[in-house]
């Protein structure tokens, strides 16, 4: 009797065992595979959530099967603890565990919403966007001139989220000192900018920052990357350029950019200048009269006087030879490399064409009558008043 009895527990707890085992593969199984999430979501983690909230609310956007079964996972990987406050895009069919492993490592927001300050050369812009998931595409919110406007209430909705996301689009062209200003006036950084970097310093991209930051310390980040870009083209350099250091090219590189939108048009302009140099000719480029009236610290807003052209400044280079003592704004990459870089050509003049770009001419009779088209294009627009 106790033979049979000892065996029959045996066996029960052989079972037991096998269940138990089957039980945690298939919440292994459950875990580990792919979800059941069809298109993508925005899962928002508030700031004092907990494991608990978060797995129902995947439930309830249909994103895991068993809030049960995530938990566990989560707390088997020793991460129930490390949950983070964010947005996180989840993918379709991402698994519970890789959801676990969004939600836990800390980092950016990867998804939500987005406030851009961008810093242009005319005028600056504040723009709140928020992502969409399905698309991967951002959905505009709001847009306004923060220099003019008042912001919207959206802006300040935005603003009092702690998961909201900050970045600074500097635009190709602007002057250090524009950049210097918008950033002050920016009620999400603090601190003062200190002694301003030296302008054409200051590399136009994108910088994500966060509240608080100092701007002297964004000044900084963007100082770095520009002085990592002049090493980095100065070492490319062509052979036999008429440039003697790495400030000559940023000099360059600086009325490049401010002669020409056009991506196509940097190594032509480049070529305009250097062929200039080379043959000991003025450079008579207009952006550095205007820097040498404004200094940087504002927009002109209109064409140049002839008595402005004739004014004496280290910049005017229609009296000067060669480059002016310093770059007269803020080059981009693109600009940069064109410098060092400009297409093989005879061309020594170019003025605009009325489409946007500009006409090239290698003699003074060429683009004498190139001049007399846009000139008469200015005459067509003046009269119908566009």
């Amino acid at each position: 009797m106790w033979r049979s009895l000892a065996s029959n527990m045996l066996t029960f707890l052989l079972v037991g065992l096998f269940l138990v085992a089957g039980v945690v593969l298939w919440g292994q199984s459950q875990y580990r595979s792919a979800g059941p999430l069809e298109s993508a979501i925005c899962l928002r983690v508030e700031s004092g959530s907990n494991m608990t909230r978060v797995s129902n609310d995947l439930v309830d956007q249909g994103a895991v099967t068993n809030a049960r079964i995530f938990r566990i996972g989560a707390d088997y990987q020793d991460k129930a603890g490390d949950l983070k406050a964010g947005s996180f895009l989840v993918r379709e069919g991402a698994t519970m565990e890789q959801i676990v492993d969004q939600i836990t490592k800390g980092g950016a927001s990867t998804c939500g919403t987005e406030i851009v300050y961008r810093i242009g050369v005319t005028r600056n812009q504040m723009e709140v966007r928020e992502l969409d998931p399905e698309s991967l595409q951002f959905v505009e919110l709001a847009e306004f001139d923060p220099d003019a406007d008042d912001a919207p209430e959206v802006y300040g909705e935005k603003r009092d989220q702690s998961d909201t996301r900050y970045r600074i689009a500097m635009a190709e062209g602007v002057t250090t000192w524009q950049v210097a200003d918008a950033l002050k006036a920016w009620d999400v950084l603090s601190g003062d900018a200190g002694e301003l970097p030296g302008e054409g310093m200051l590399a136009p991209d994108s910088y994500e920052v966060r509240p608080g930051t100092e701007v002297s310390t964004v000044l900084a980040d963007m100082q770095d990357k520009q002085e990592l870009r002049i090493n980095a083209v100065w070492e490319s350099r062509q052979d036999g350029l008429p440039l003697n250091s790495p400030e000559e090219m940023l000099t360059l590189a600086s009325i490049i950019e401010k002669e020409t939108g056009l991506s196509e048009e940097r190594g032509q302009v480049a070529s305009v200048f250097v062929n200039r140099l080379n043959q000991g000719m003025k450079l008579q480029t207009d952006p550095t009269v205007i820097y040498g009236i404004t200094k940087g610290q504002r927009v002109l807003g209109r064409g140049l006087r002839r008595s402005e052209l004739r004014r004496v400044t280290p910049w005017n280079t229609y009296l000067i030879d060669g480059l002016p003592p310093t770059p007269i704004a803020n080059p981009g990459l693109a600009s940069l490399e064109a410098a060092v870089a400009p297409e093989e050509t005879n061309f020594v003049f170019f003025v605009a064409d009325g489409t946007g770009g500009h006409a090239f001419a290698e003699t003074l009779q060429e683009h004498n009558r190139n001049v007399a088209k846009w000139r008469e294009i200015e005459a067509e627009r003046a009269n119908s008043g566009n």
